[in-house]
């Protein structure tokens, strides 16, 4: 795992490895709730990746799996994200700063995470 700094207090946890078993591990820390829903991702991924020959399921898991993690293992990123997905759902004025601004909270996951 890879400690990246956060403010004067840091992120939940170090960024973990990208491995299912390392994935797990980080959402059993900070989000014990979502762990049966990366359990049955990682099923419905590898059942896929048996069926169709490729890893493209495998891959799809992990980066999914790792964008969530690098936004929730910092609390003001992921409650931010929580508000601005209301906004757009809301419907109750222009999304558009909103999405613009999720887009940028999810680029700057994945860029975190390597992906």
């Amino acid at each position: 795992m890879s400690v990246q700094p956060d403010g004067p207090y840091g992120p939940l946890i170090p960024m973990p490895e990208l491995t299912p078993d390392a994935l797990r591990a980080a959402v059993a820390k900070i989000a014990p709730s979502r762990i049966s829903a990366l359990t049955q991702h990682l099923f419905e991924a590898t059942t896929n990746a048996q069926q169709t020959q490729s890893l493209a399921p495998l891959r799809a898991f992990v980066h999914s799996w790792a964008v969530f993690i690098a936004i929730e293992r910092h609390p003001e990123r992921a409650a931010r994200l929580r508000e601005l997905e209301r906004i757009v759902d809301a419907g109750e004025q222009d999304p558009m700063e909103a999405i613009t601004e999720i887009r940028g909270i999810r680029e700057a996951a994945e860029a975190e995470t390597g992906l």
